[in-house]
């Protein structure tokens, strides 16, 4: 059996952030950077399905050359192969051009049975990528999955959405996107950061995974940023002090703000 999983590295949402002053993208030069959270409990998950069925895994990840620790994690965790696509001019690629370049990098990988992936990025939060990936794969998509069965070439998945639960099933190869109740990632032991130092990743260009398109067919991005300000001090709150009016004085103050 064969997984390929989908990872990324993004800023650490417990560190200072900011934005580049040319385009208002990320200052990745400045920023704590991570392999995504999700991402590692999609890696897990693809670690269990090895132990149980005896796959192999392989790890693509599209970034720049800071995007190799990211994969680099995984292999630590127990993957097998890493894929980097690494092109300046995917630097500020939307979810669109993200999707196709990953999609052309899983089709690399030789019979591949399933993919898996997070449900979204904490740094862009579109949760589109998977569900666009698995329309270019022409594969079925499961997700949003807390809980997964691989089982006689079949997916078995719990589904968990704010509208309820439902129990979702396809044949393989498919795609699956997992949520955070998925399980608890594994900490890469030191033996395996050692072995993650031998495993081969292989580097890939845009003209690599694209050979026959040029650069005015490939647009990498649709939208930009045109202004970025900081976000405002926050001004200082209303005190009210009860004096036997105190509840009259907070109505007064809603139907002023026009919450009431």
């Amino acid at each position: 059996m064969n997984i390929v999983v989908l990872v990324k590295q993004v800023p650490d949402t417990a560190a200072e952030r900011t934005l580049s002053e040319a385009d208002h993208t990320l200052d990745r030069e400045g920023a704590d950077l991570v392999l995504d959270e999700i991402n590692e409990r999609a890696a897990e998950e693809a670690l269990v399905l090895k132990a149980t069925l005896g796959a192999e895994i392989s790890v693509v990840s599209m970034g720049p050359d800071s995007a190799l620790d990211a994969i680099r994690k995984v292999l630590a965790m127990g993957a097998d192969r890493g894929i980097h696509i690494c092109d300046d001019r995917l630097q500020g690629s939307d979810a669109v051009t993200t999707a196709r370049v990953l999609a052309a990098a899983v089709r690399t990988v030789a019979d591949v049975d399933l993919v898996l992936a997070g449900n979204a990025t904490t740094d862009g939060q579109a949760g589109v990528v998977p569900a666009v990936v698995a329309d270019l794969l022409g594969v079925p998509q499961l997700t949003h999955i807390r809980e997964l069965t691989v089982d006689a070439g079949r997916v078995r998945a719990e589904r968990e959405t704010e509208n309820g639960e439902v129990t979702l099933d396809a044949p393989l190869p498919a795609l699956v996107s997992v949520t955070e109740k998925i399980n608890e990632p594994r900490y890469p032991s030191f033996k395996g950061i050692m072995a993650a130092k031998k495993k081969p990743v292989e580097t890939v260009a845009l003209d690599d995974l694209f050979p026959d398109a040029d650069d005015a067919g490939f647009l990498v991005t649709r939208t930009r940023v045109v202004e970025a300000v900081p976000r405002p001090a926050r001004a200082a709150g209303i005190r009210v002090t009860d004096d036997g009016s105190a509840g009259r004085q907070l109505v007064d103050y809603l139907i002023a703000q026009r919450l009431l």
